[in-house]
């Protein structure tokens, strides 16, 4: 096993430590175990968790869920923040061959009426502080699906092996796809999947619920197989190497934190670190003391870190690998110099297409690329395949903005229990992302905007998402939203929501004068907002939709028209 950071393995190199799987969940995590069973998997706050330990937990937590009537097919919800027990009940849902589906604890009760409804789940797994309320959801609903509280699996012991004995005492016998613990380099090299009886590569095995910024969310299904391939090729992303500690401080019922961070840790053999709630203040420290070298974040996470105290930061941190985005050129730049990350890679993915495309880790990278089609160490063939398609359905050329259309083997498999959204989401076999994205000569994808974060101004469609991008950019600004308005000539005026780093750290009319330098005339706001904050989705995007609703805007907006 080499770990040492000085002599990288491609990612390749990587996958082949470990024996071939099976294409399910199980075996994949199987395969690490037979190789790594006493290194680090999984660290959350003061519980540590070996390769060894993990699986055995989900072996048992596996056996528990079958006692209490699931079987395979059946729908396991989640409501909690980020524990270990998230990561065992996930992983034991892939043994029994059920569907794990994450909800946000911060779910209002409307929200969780919706998602539990539609989610039709037959076991309701809940964080002690949600316990009642999903019980009195699920009553309401009149379904009153079977509850099981956190707090019964061993939430609050003090060490990993205190869960595992927990669920000793519970009764279960833990299932025949655990790896024989005496001897798991043999069983595994043998085949880590050929007892995998319960689960096949193209079984459903969780549910992500989107933002759903316009009508109600909606549950996108991925497969063993479609997890299995992102996992594996973040390994390719990020060249993770088996040391590899990822740090991530999403949630998992965010694709980022199940995907990318716990799968592509699983992938290299390294670990995951996380925490139930992030905090801008500690990250530095949580960093450093946790041994992090590598960090998953949306622009969001990044914009707070770079205008939080610079007293925060923790120069004995190991990061040197951050991917997520949109990353600006400042957040480029203080990243690089000010925090000592030196490698940073923005990509693209949707919860239905994760990894799309990212910037080459090898490079060439290009400022402000989404970057080229996706890669995997050994999938046969083109991996991801991106086009660009015009109004009529036709490819557009490089230069040309159009609707990206992707075709991938890690596409999510359908909505949950909705034909029709789900046959609307594709043309030919490949998926409508709703993006509006150019390509260069060099093969290099830009995104634009949303389709529908387009303002219509006097003829011209303009990006809402540049505009973002450059506002944000000053100095003063913490965050910034552009959405269109009505305007008196028809069509619409630009407005953007402004949260600046501190009170008055910039005015109004400093921002229209920054942007008339940065930008044509007909892409400079007419209105700017100062705001304390905006409004976000549980994905920590901003929930535009929100903020046009909100008429008070316009009324306290400052008028670039108007004021001379």
């Amino acid at each position: 096993m080499r770990d040492d950071p000085s002599s990288e393995l491609s990612p390749a190199a990587v996958l082949a430590l470990y024996p071939q799987h099976a294409g399910t969940i199980p075996s994949f995590l199987a395969a690490r175990a037979a190789v790594r069973p006493d290194r680090l998997v999984l660290q959350v706050e003061h519980r540590k968790w070996t390769y060894r330990e993990l699986e055995e937990a989900s072996a048992l937590l596996a056996a528990e869920l079958t006692r209490r009537g699931v079987t395979r097919g059946d729908r396991i919800a989640l409501i909690s923040l980020n524990s270990d027990l998230s990561v065992a009940l996930f992983l034991a849902a892939a043994r029994v061959g059920a569907i794990f589906i994450p909800l946000n604890p911060a779910a209002t009760r409307a929200d969780l009426e919706y998602l539990l409804g539609h989610s039709r789940a037959s076991l309701i797994v809940a964080q002690p502080a949600d316990v009642d309320r999903a019980r009195e959801v699920s009553t309401a609903l009149g379904r009153a699906s079977p509850l099981v509280s956190l707090a019964e699996w061993g939430l609050a012991a003090d060490t990993a092996g205190g869960v595992i004995e927990r669920l000793r005492a519970l009764g279960g016998e833990p299932d025949g796809t655990r790896a024989d613990r005496s001897r798991p380099d043999v069983e595994a090299r043998r085949g880590a999947g050929a007892r995998d009886l319960k689960s096949q590569p193209d079984d459903p095995v969780v549910v992500i619920y989107t933002s759903g910024t316009t009508g109600f969310p909606k549950g996108v299904v991925h497969t063993h197989r479609t997890y299995v391939l992102a996992a594996e090729g973040f390994v390719s992303r990020m060249h993770l190497q088996p040391s590899e500690r990822l740090l991530t401080v999403m949630p998992f019922f965010h694709i980022n934190a199940l995907f990318y961070s716990l799968g592509g840790a699983i992938a290299a053999g390294g670990a995951l670190i996380t925490v139930p709630r992030f905090s801008a203040s500690q990250f530095w420290n949580l960093a450093a003391e946790s041994g992090a070298t590598e960090f998953n974040f949306l622009a969001a996470v990044g914009s707070i870190l770079m205008n939080r105290p610079r007293s925060e930061f923790n120069p004995a941190h190991r990061i040197r690998k951050l991917y997520g985005g949109p990353i600006s050129e400042r957040m480029d730049r203080v990243f690089r110099e000010e925090f000592n990350v030196s490698e940073l890679i923005e990509g693209y993915g949707m919860t239905e297409i994760p990894g799309a495309c990212c910037n080459p880790f090898a490079g060439p990278r290009k400022a402000g690329s989404i970057g080229r089609p996706a890669v995997h160490p050994t999938y046969p063939g083109a991996f991801s395949d991106l086009r660009i398609l015009g109004d009529d359905g036709g490819e557009l050329p490089p230069g040309e903005a159009g609707e990206l259309v992707v075709r991938t083997p890690m596409m999510f498999k359908e909505y949950l229990d909705d034909p029709e959204q789900t046959a609307a989401a594709f043309r030919d076999g490949g998926f409508l992302t709703g993006d509006l994205v150019r390509r260069d000569a060099d093969g290099y994808f830009y995104f634009v905007a949303r389709k529908k974060d387009i303002i219509r101004r006097r003829g011209e469609n303009i990006a809402g998402a540049e505009l973002d991008r450059i506002i944000t950019d000053h100095p003063g600004v913490a965050e910034a939203a552009a959405i269109g308005v009505p305007s008196e000539l028809g069509e619409e005026e630009i407005l953007v929501v402004v949260v600046p780093r501190q009170p008055g750290a910039v005015e109004p009319r400093a921002l229209v004068d920054w942007c008339r330098g940065r930008l044509a005339a007909m892409k400079v706001p007419r209105y700017i907002v100062m705001a304390d904050s905006l409004p976000h989705t549980p994905s920590h995007r901003v929930a535009k939709h929100l903020l046009k609703s909100d008429k008070s805007l316009l009324e306290r907006a400052f008028d670039a028209a108007q004021t001379p």
